[in-house]
């Protein structure tokens, strides 16, 4: 990679973090940060549990996307010295070590930039997914479990918890259904694109004669919202109907309404 292609690629980076930065807005970011401190400093905070376990979980994830939007920006910085660094003493070592640092960095920038586009309502929150075997027999119920080993598989990647709530196994082979949670934020962005029923075509293993199956398995992904007390609905949104009955009727002979 020549002098002028890696101060090019510097440029371009520290103007991608620029934009996410602008997204994000970091000041405001601190400002929440702020008073969500307060508010967990508190001496009655844990009076109301659910209240505190909302603050304190909002206040991490604050926290952790604000150190993750720093810390890359100081790795962005600190790539250009580590340049200049290798030039200067014309190390090829420490050219390697820089340029594997900036590859780091560019999938970093990426996934954050990523991030940013996911700016639907239910984006940054965790995710339940639920995997079910469709159409297809024992193909299906075989390619059912595939795809929930392909998904807990890249969350081990990702390095993100995961909590499995149940499991149906088939008789023969793979599973009938399975659901479990992926405990990260914007777990349900990134997966809600896995909604829908996905289709498999191949030569069956359960099939003696070696013929060609279709199978289908079906992927719902759904966002873990808030618990809340109540819900209150204002009067004028609500329509309430009344029915009469036309005789006394059935067993109920008095009931009218």
């Amino acid at each position: 990679m020549a002098v002028v292609d890696v101060s090019e690629e510097l440029k371009s980076l520290s103007s991608t973090m620029e934009s996410i930065e602008a997204v994000l807005d970091l000041d405001r970011m601190r400002a929440d940060i702020a008073a969500l401190e307060e508010q967990a400093a508190a001496p009655d905070l844990w009076d109301d549990v659910e209240n505190a376990q909302r603050i304190t979980s909002k206040l991490s994830y604050l926290q952790g996307h604000l150190r993750r939007a720093e810390e890359l920006r100081s790795r962005i910085d600190d790539l250009e010295v580590l340049f200049e660094l290798a030039a200067s003493e014309d190390d090829a070592d420490a050219r390697s070590e820089a340029e594997t640092e900036l590859e780091s960095v560019r999938k970093a920038v990426d996934e954050m930039e990523v991030r940013t586009l996911l700016s639907g309502e239910y984006d940054p929150r965790e995710a339940v997914v639920n995997v079910r075997a469709e159409a297809g027999g024992v193909d299906a119920a075989d390619f059912a479990e595939q795809l929930m080993r392909m998904y807990l598989r890249w969350t081990e990647r990702k390095g993100y918890p995961t909590e499995v709530f149940d499991i149906s196994y088939a008789e023969e082979a793979g599973i009938k259904s399975a659901t479990f949670t992926v405990k990260a934020p914007y777990a349900y962005g990134t997966l809600s694109v896995e909604q829908g029923t996905h289709r498999m075509v191949r030569i069956s293993p359960f099939d003696n004669q070696g013929r060609r199956q279709t199978s289908f398995a079906g992927v719902e992904v759904l966002p873990v919202v808030e618990q809340v007390d109540h819900i209150d609905i204002p009067e004028n949104e609500l329509r309430i109907d009344v029915f009469r009955s036309s005789g006394p009727g059935g067993q109920s002979v008095n009931t009218t309404d």
